[in-house]
């Protein structure tokens, strides 16, 4: 399964990730780190695992607890459907 990059809608570019692309992040996540049980990462290893992805672009410091669960959650589903 692979997902194409973000595009940026106006100017027909990609565009790294942000904060708001939870489910493009949980499935980049399953995609960088296979054999990582989501539901054992703490989210400051989540923050971290997150602002290193390669197509990452957004300001850390913009994450939240709210986020950070929600991307977590579309990384356990990624885990769990393979």
């Amino acid at each position: 399964m692979n997902r194409p990059p973000p595009i940026d809608r106006e100017e027909g570019e990609s565009m790294g990730l942000t904060w708001q692309d939870i489910e493009d992040i949980g499935f980049e996540l399953a995609q960088a780190h296979p054999d990582e049980d989501p539901a054992h990462i703490e989210l400051p290893e989540l923050l971290r695992l997150v602002t290193e992805l390669d197509d990452f672009e957004d300001d850390p410091e913009r994450a939240d607890e709210q986020t950070l669960g929600r991307i977590a959650g579309a990384w356990r589903e990624e885990f769990a459907a393979r």
